[in-house]
């Protein structure tokens, strides 16, 4: 085992989330089973999977075959619009913790608010009963927007983490401010931004200053604002240099830097119009 640990973040709801972990799409079963149980090695304890990736299944074996406890992994997955009710969101359970092979899940969350079908809020308060229940230690969103989430204040629920598309040339200064204001843990989804980002000259000349690759500065740059960041690589070289970033700490001025690559918000996908 690695002795990379990622530090935690304390959730609403009493549990609390790694501030890194691993991210698993696109793998197929088999590429997410080789590449989580490589993952657990290097030191992650955060793993992000999804019905509609399909390799569920594999991330469960991939844990199985590293021999780690299951307690000492926080698994997260989504459901689609299929089970937007407060049955359809326990049916959701069900499937992921079969394929998964667990008997709790720790973090469940609606994958895309799909506000046209407008069943969101009934399939949030069926993640409150699973939460009641122990089926689940956290509950959350992916993809919401504010008026997305007012639905869910406005009836007493408070997601524990909303998870979205967020990197130095995406900051969404609006929507991490609303979570702030909440108290609900904004997770970052594709944090690496990309090869232009990756390739920039900001990030390459701060890459060359500390003596570390470009993903492992702009990762820093999310775990500095107390974001959680989710990674995906098979390589089996960058999957340890992604939890490689607790060694070194960038200057304020190095951060803004970096957040002054923000281009807004134009190139994601409008989650009032698109999702699954």
């Amino acid at each position: 085992m690695s002795d990379a640990a990622a530090p935690t973040i304390d959730l609403l709801h009493g549990s609390s989330i790694p501030a890194l972990g691993f991210g698993t799409w696109p793998l197929d079963d088999d590429e997410a089973a080789t590449a989580v149980e490589q993952a657990v090695n290097a030191g992650y304890r955060l793993f992000d999977t999804a019905e509609n990736y399909g390799n569920e299944a594999g991330v469960g074996e991939g844990i199985r075959r590293s021999g780690i406890d299951r307690g000492d992994v926080f698994l997260t997955t989504k459901f689609n619009k299929k089970w937007h009710s407060s049955d359809g969101a326990r049916q959701a359970f069900e499937n992921s913790s079969r394929l998964l092979g667990v008997d709790y899940i720790d973090l469940l969350l609606i994958h895309w608010p799909n506000p046209g079908q407008d069943r969101f809020v009934d399939a949030f308060k069926g993640l409150t009963s699973l939460l009641e229940d122990g089926s689940l230690r956290a509950i959350g969103t992916s993809n919401f927007k504010p008026h997305h989430l007012q639905r869910l204040l406005d009836e007493g629920m408070v997601p524990d983490v909303n998870q979205i598309q967020l990197d130095p040339r995406h900051t969404r200064p609006d929507l991490r401010d609303f979570h702030a204001h909440h108290g609900i843990v904004t997770e970052s989804w594709s944090p690496l931004g990309g090869s232009e980002l990756l390739q920039h000259a900001t990030v390459d000349a701060l890459a060359d200053k500390y003596g570390m690759t470009p993903a492992q500065i702009v990762l820093r740059w999310h775990l500095q604002q107390g974001l959680v960041a989710i990674p995906k690589s098979a390589n089996p070289l960058r999957i340890k240099q992604n939890i490689n970033v607790f060694g070194f700490e960038l200057a304020p001025e190095e951060m803004e830097s970096l957040s002054a690559l923000d281009t807004g918000d134009g190139d994601i996908s409008d989650s009032d119009k698109s999702g699954h």
